[in-house]
This record gives structure tokens, C-alpha cells and sequence, in this order.
């Protein structure tokens, strides 16, 4: 899980890296799910809600930029 004070200092390049990143992990998540590999259930929210923070600061920083 990744911290908001650490994702705030990122530039918005770096953000934006670390959303597609998270993206094809979750992608990655979903197949896992969807063929019974999965191990690590609780993973799938935890990218979920990271994703989620690194888009609502991607905005803000949009928004004030």
C-alpha cells in the first residue's frame, strides 16, 4: 500500500508511470482470479484503492497546474 505524503512529492511523469504499472498488475489480478491462481485475494483491493489515490492526485495536480 502505498503512502499519500509519498505520492505527493512524485512529479506527475512518475505518477502516471506508476498508475500504468498498477493498471496491468490489476489486469494481471483479474486473470489470475478468473483462472483460480490466485493467492494473494487481498492484493486486488489494495491496487484498487492505490489506484484510485494516484488518479485523485494526478487531477489535482492537473487542476492546480
Amino acid at each position: 500500500m502505498t503512502k499519500i505524503a509519498d505520492l505527493r512529492s512524485q512529479t506527475p511523469d512518475q505518477l502516471g508511470e506508476q498508475l500504468l504499472s498498477l493498471k496491468k498488475e490489476q489486469f494481471n489480478l483479474r486473470f489470475q482470479a478468473a483462472t483460480g491462481q490466485m493467492e494473494k485475494t487481498h492484493r486486488v483491493s489494495e491496487v484498487r484503492k492505490d489506484i484510485a489515490r494516484i488518479s485523485t492526485l494526478l487531477r489535482e495536480k492537473r487542476s492546480a497546474g
